[in-house]
């Protein structure tokens, strides 16, 4: 029987939910039993061997559903490998450099001894909820940046981890 994956995830457009998406896509391709699910949605983590946790970064700040999933169910995920995964910079740096997690998102992976933490490009697109956004986009500061290549290979990474193979 395939190791069994949570990909859970907090977004507010739609960007981190993509991101996760390909992220369980790939670890099917490689084996793994994997599904990507708002976090909000999921009301337990016990069927699941291994868990990535990813969530949209605002103001400095983890998306609020991803900070409560993990808060909600912080005694199971210490006991099952757990990845974390961050998106948000409007601009290429995330693919240039390693971007630290946030502060919240560092303490939460010290006591829950996440095994890795990502950020990857976030994406703002016309239409996208919330005021900050709205200006941001006016103020013509959007776009795609999101490397899909670069998902795609933390993914495979994570898939051939000794803990899930």
């Amino acid at each position: 029987m395939p190791t069994n994956v949570l990909v859970a995830y907090g977004t507010t457009n739609g960007s981190t939910a993509e991101i996760a998406g390909t992220i369980a896509e790939v670890l099917r391709e490689e084996g793994l039993a994997a599904e990507a699910l708002p976090a909000a949605a999921v009301p337990s983590v016990a069927a699941y061997d291994a868990v990535v946790v990813g969530g949209g970064l605002y103001a400095g700040h983890w998306h609020k559903v991803a900070r409560r999933f993990v808060r909600r169910h912080r005694q199971d995920l210490a006991r099952r490998p757990l990845w974390f995964f961050s998106s948000g910079p409007l601009d290429a740096s995330a693919s240039e450099r390693d971007i630290p997690p946030v502060p919240g998102v560092m303490r939460a992976m010290s006591r829950l001894d996440v095994r890795e933490h990502v950020t990857f490009g976030g994406c703002l697109r016309e239409g996208a909820k919330g005021w900050v956004a709205r200006m941001i986009l006016r103020n013509g500061k959007g776009g795609d940046f999101r490397d899909f290549e670069r998902i795609r290979a933390w993914a495979v990474r994570i898939a051939h981890e000794p803990a899930l193979v």
